[in-house]
């Protein structure tokens, strides 16, 4: 008998992230939960950091990515897969796919950074480049799928990739049922909003008090948009911003139901502010974060008397960094200094 959780849709429910768990086994890290004294003084209150950065792949779309790919018949996985992404969920796919033998099309934006764009390449993925100021990448993706007989693995608005992204949140909740902490807020970077609603639904099974917060980019705000009219947001442009894990053009359909039923909260950062977080993470847990990684930190830092003396859970979501925008980031932290 399935476990229902009313605060989630009929069609997506904590069993599902159970059943991703038993499905991914140890093929994705159990990932750490971290803490800092210097970093909890800095925050001013207690600070829990999930570090799915170390994940495979350097992010948590490796759990999402794979969950797919293992849900597919052995049919479709021999076709092989297609995935279109600003590089994490691509690096996520590829790699996936060459553990299970499946071929691979990557389509990413010309912009991605070239860490991003590399590491596809080396785990052997086909890659194709797309404008993403002139050229929707859906129907980019979708042309070279449909006469391939390629299957597409979607970024975040599907119940196997939300699923799989939740089992970060089912270690969160083992691991702070291991250090006797109540959350009294859990905050999540968000894009599509695919991390998100698998982690909200899991902490919210386990903590139903707590406050769940997605973070965007100041001026891409389109999963805050979403929650206050009910249906997904598109952007209009493609924010300016370093944080570019978290700049997809849409938010879903199916995380934004799981989001509004959850009573999700969103708040925005900037460049200015998240570039000090990162150099915060690496300078007290020794963390090499991206920009979208380190928005969730970022949010807490520039919201202090809103978390005062609070017990707060951020995921650190990715870690595919190019070196110019870390030492920028460490540059932030010295200039501050001076």
């Amino acid at each position: 008998m399935r476990v229902q959780n009313a605060c989630v849709p009929h069609d997506f429910h904590l069993n599902d992230i159970l059943a991703a768990s038993q499905r991914l086994g140890d093929r994705v890290r159990r990932t750490p939960l971290l803490d800092s004294a210097m970093l909890d003084a800095r925050a001013g209150c207690r600070l829990l950091v999930k570090a799915d950065s170390l994940q495979r792949t350097g992010s948590f779309k490796f759990r999402g990515a794979l969950n797919k790919l293992l849900a597919l018949d052995p049919q479709a996985r021999e076709r092989g897969v297609l995935a279109f992404s600003s590089g994490n969920h691509g690096h996520a796919v590829a790699a996936a796919a060459r553990m299970l033998g499946c071929p691979a099309v990557i389509v990413l934006p010309d912009t991605a950074p070239q860490v991003k764009v590399d590491n596809c390449r080396w785990w052997g993925a086909e890659i194709v480049l797309y404008d993403p100021h002139r050229q929707d990448r859906e129907v980019v993706g979708r042309e070279l799928a449909q006469p391939r007989g390629l299957t597409l693995v979607p970024p975040f608005d599907d119940l196997d990739i939300m699923a799989g992204q939740g089992t970060c949140g089912l270690e969160i909740c083992e691991q702070l049922s291991g250090l006797a902490v109540v959350p009294d807020a859990v905050l999540v970077a968000c894009s599509g909003g695919g991390l998100a609603s698998g982690v909200f639904t899991a902490v919210k099974a386990h903590h139903p008090q707590a406050r769940c917060i997605v973070v965007e980019p100041v001026g891409g705000e389109k999963m805050a948009r979403s929650l206050a009219v009910g249906t997904p947001q598109r952007n209009a442009s493609v924010p300016a911003t370093l944080m570019d894990a978290i700049i997809g053009p849409v938010a879903g359909a199916k995380p934004l139901e799981v989001l509004r039923r959850l009573g999700t909260d969103a708040l925005q950062v900037s460049d200015e502010q998240v570039l000090p977080a990162m150099a915060t993470l690496f300078d007290t847990l020794k963390l090499a974060v991206e920009p979208g990684g380190a928005a969730p930190l970022a949010a807490v830092l520039s919201n202090p008397r809103e978390f005062a003396g609070k017990s707060v859970v951020v995921v650190c979501s990715g870690g595919n960094v190019d070196d110019h925008v870390f030492t920028r980031a460490l540059a932030s932290r010295d200039l501050a200094r001076s």
